[in-house]
C-alpha cells in the first residue's frame, strides 16, 4: 500500500511538472487574426504548435453534426501554427462550477474528445 501511495504521488508531481503532454485537451489562442482552437495537443516545439481541433466558435455547430441521426463520421483537421501567432495555451479544465468544453463534448455526446478521435488515428 505504502509503494502505491508512494507511486500515485510520484504520478502526480509529474503530471504538474508536464501538464501539457501530448494528447492533452487544450485551447491556443492565436492572435493576427485573434481565433480559438480547442482540440488535442499533438506537439509544441520552439517552431509552433501542432493541434487536432476546431475553431472554438464552431463548437456548436460541431455538436450539431455529430449528433445527426444520420451523419457521417466528422473528421477534425491537424494544424499547425507557428509560435508566432501563439498568444497562450491552456488545458481545458473546468473553474469551478464552470465545465471543460470536454465536459460539455462528454456530455452532449456521450464520450471524451480523445476517444472520438481515436477513431481517427
Amino acid at each position: 500500500m505504502v509503494a502505491n501511495t508512494l507511486a500515485s504521488g510520484k504520478l502526480e508531481k509529474e503530471a504538474a511538472r508536464n501538464p501539457m503532454d501530448p494528447h492533452s485537451i487544450v485551447v491556443v489562442s492565436l492572435h493576427t487574426p485573434k481565433e480559438k482552437i480547442w482540440g488535442e495537443l499533438l506537439a509544441i516545439s520552439t517552431a509552433g504548435v501542432t493541434i487536432r481541433g476546431i475553431d472554438l466558435n464552431s463548437f456548436d455547430h460541431f455538436i450539431r453534426q455529430l449528433n445527426e441521426p444520420d451523419g457521417e463520421r466528422v473528421g477534425v483537421p491537424t494544424l499547425f501554427f507557428p509560435m508566432t501567432r501563439v498568444e497562450r495555451i491552456t488545458l481545458d479544465e473546468p473553474t469551478g462550477s464552470i465545465p471543460s468544453m470536454d465536459e460539455l463534448f462528454e456530455r452532449k455526446l456521450g464520450r471524451r474528445l480523445i476517444d472520438y478521435l481515436a477513431q481517427f488515428a
